[in-house]
C-alpha cells in the first residue's frame, strides 16, 4: 500500500511541475505576436522611407527591437521543448520573405505602397502562425 501512495505523491508533484513549466513557457506566443507585429511597422519603413535618414532610423529602430526581444527571450526561465529548431524555422521563413520583400520592393515595386503593406503582412506571417501554434497548444 505504501508503494502505491508514493507512486501516486510522485506522479502529482510530476503534474505540479509539468503545469508549471507549460504556464512559464507562454511567453514565446508573445515573443512572436511582437515579432509579427514589428514587421508591420518595420517593412513599410524600409521600402517607403528612402534616403539616409530612413536607412539609419529604420536600422536603428530595427537593432533596438530585436535587442529587446532578444534580451527578454534570454531571461525566461523555461524554454519550450524544441524551442530551438522551431524558432530557426520561424527566423528562416521571415528571412526568405523579408529578402525576397527587399529584393521586389527595391527593383520592382519602388514606392508601392499596396506592395508594401502586403509585404509587411507577408513578412509577420511566418511569426504570427507560429505564435498561433503556440497559444493553441497550450
Amino acid at each position: 500500500m505504501s508503494e502505491q501512495v508514493d507512486a501516486a505523491a510522485a506522479l502529482k508533484g510530476i503534474a505540479r511541475i509539468e503545469a508549471t513549466a507549460r504556464r512559464r513557457s507562454g511567453w514565446y506566443a508573445g515573443y512572436l505576436w511582437l515579432f509579427a507585429a514589428w514587421q508591420l511597422v518595420l517593412v513599410p519603413a524600409v521600402l517607403l522611407w528612402h534616403g539616409p535618414t530612413g536607412t539609419l532610423v529604420s536600422t536603428l529602430a530595427n537593432a533596438l527591437v530585436v535587442t529587446g526581444l532578444s534580451l527578454f527571450a534570454t531571461r525566461q526561465p523555461v524554454v519550450p521543448h524544441g524551442h530551438g529548431s522551431r524558432h530557426l524555422r520561424v527566423i528562416g521563413a521571415w528571412a526568405v520573405a523579408y529578402v525576397l520583400t527587399l529584393t521586389l520592393g527595391f527593383t520592382v515595386f519602388t514606392d508601392s505602397v499596396a506592395f508594401a503593406a502586403s509585404a509587411a503582412l507577408a513578412c509577420a506571417l511566418p511569426a504570427a502562425a507560429a505564435a498561433w501554434r503556440e497559444v493553441r497548444a497550450a
